[in-house]
């Protein structure tokens, strides 16, 4: 999982007044023999080694390694990098949190971030529930952003776990909280998907051909409660 905007509710961004939480559900053969070696090989091929970072920010802004790139292998290496995020098989989980109607609907706000987590986990317990893997142990990877960020995120996921949460019952979840330099496929691939999510909350008359990438991946359960759906805009 990763983030898209900053958690604060002191000062918002009017440009960006909003949260996003992503969560990436692979399942862990395909992650292995597929997400993992394609994107490395898209790596290799544009910049010559493996050990960029894909980082929305940075290849939006053209920082770092994205600024060396030609106009025409910029342009071939989003299109390929699109069309491996169109073609992996994961399902999607986001939360978008509105901070302007949060700020303007609750007297005591929770903080963002474990407010997005908790509603995030929640949705992700349906999706393992209907896929008969809630009694198994599942790893949830986050990127590290501070000591003190991370000890208090950390404390909020084990009090969720731990019963405070709507099945009463202990989860088989475990946190691992991961440095950017680690170099996650699947923590770039969260960080990728976040920002265009929100902005097809923010915008959604906008083209916006990122999420259109990725808006068929959103989990739905059969019934259709909307509530319990991949995409929550909150409140």
């Amino acid at each position: 999982m990763d983030e898209s905007g900053d958690h604060s509710l002191l000062s918002i961004d009017p440009k960006y007044p909003v949260f996003v939480l992503s969560f990436c559900i692979f399942q862990k053969e395909h992650y292995a023999k597929d997400v993992i070696p394609m994107l490395k090989l898209l790596k290799l091929n544009t910049f010559g080694h493996d050990l960029v970072i894909l980082h929305e920010s940075d290849i939006r802004k053209k920082r770092g390694s994205f600024a060396q790139l030609s106009k025409e292998l910029r342009e071939n290496f989003l299109n390929e990098l699109s069309c491996l995020i169109e073609s992996f098989d994961f399902k999607l989980i986001a939360i978008v949190i509105d901070k302007h109607a949060y700020l303007q609907n609750f007297n005591k706000p929770e903080h963002t971030y474990h407010l997005a987590l908790r509603l995030g986990l929640e949705i992700l317990q349906h999706f393992l529930n209907d896929n008969r893997q809630l009694d198994k142990t599942v790893h949830i990877i986050c990127e590290a952003r501070g000591k003190k960020e991370d000890n208090a995120l950390e404390l909020a996921f084990r009090k969720f776990c731990n019963e405070s949460n709507s099945s009463s019952k202990t989860l088989n979840f475990d946190i691992l909280i991961a440095d950017k330099k680690s170099n996650s496929e699947g923590l770039q691939i969260a960080d990728l998907v976040a920002r265009p999510i929100g902005l097809s909350v923010m915008k959604p008359n906008q083209s916006n051909r990122s999420f259109e990438i990725v808006r068929n991946k959103f989990f739905i359960r059969d019934h259709k409660n909307t509530d319990e759906n991949g995409r929550k805009i909150y409140p």
